[in-house]
């Protein structure tokens, strides 16, 4: 971790925060200290996180060095996408389309919807008894 990162930035989903630094190196990725396959053992997650690596076909090109707080497992995963896929923007803006395609520059703006009075959650109504 010597070395400078290339690029710094952020990535948000639900309520995940995800900051990615991106070095040259041989694909190493590493979360919160933790080794990525440890921190998401999830297959389906690693999948998400590491997409725009491999839209990029820069899997093996840069070492990533993550801190996400915030959210859950499936969020931060999000997060750390978006992250990755703005870093590889800012190095070479000609990946734009590619990543734009692959719909992984856009923000997911879904939110958990708020509860509501009277209600058990935002939309479950109590039983209704009829006597």
């Amino acid at each position: 971790m010597g070395t400078k990162p290339l690029t710094q930035t952020t990535g948000r989903r639900k309520e995940a925060v995800a900051r990615a630094r991106l070095r040259p190196g041989t694909g190493k990725v590493t979360v919160n200290g933790r080794e990525f396959e440890n921190y998401f053992p999830n297959a389906v997650q690693r999948m998400v996180a590491s997409e725009a690596l491999h839209v990029a076909e820069v899997a093996t090109a840069y070492d990533v060095d993550c801190d996400i707080q915030g959210g859950g497992i499936a969020g931060q995963a999000g997060a750390l996408r978006m992250a990755i896929a703005r870093s590889l923007l800012e190095l070479d803006p000609e990946r734009r389309v590619l990543l734009r395609k692959a719909g992984l520059l856009t923000r997911d703006s879904r939110k958990k919807e708020s509860k509501k009075y009277g209600l058990k959650k935002a939309r479950k109504a109590p039983q209704y008894t009829k006597r």
